[in-house]
């Protein structure tokens, strides 16, 4: 049996970013929208998030909200 170098990456739901992060789920969604965070949809069409990529945005590069439009 060959053994596999790929592992699949872990997913985060939308309440498992917001809570890492202190913020409403719908901030985590609009992030995604905004192009901020890459989101990756489920056969559900629900969104999941790269671990690995927002683990680097609480390092330091934290989208930031925009006031007034």
């Amino acid at each position: 049996m060959p053994s596999r170098t790929h592992e699949p990456e872990p997913l985060l739901t939308p309440a498992e970013v917001a809570s890492m992060f202190r913020v409403d789920p719908k901030t985590v969604t609009r992030w995604a929208k905004a192009g901020k965070l890459s989101a990756i949809r489920t056969l559900g069409g629900h969104r999941r998030y790269r671990e690995s990529e927002v683990r680097a945005l609480l390092q330091g590069q934290i989208p930031t909200q925009r006031t007034g439009d």
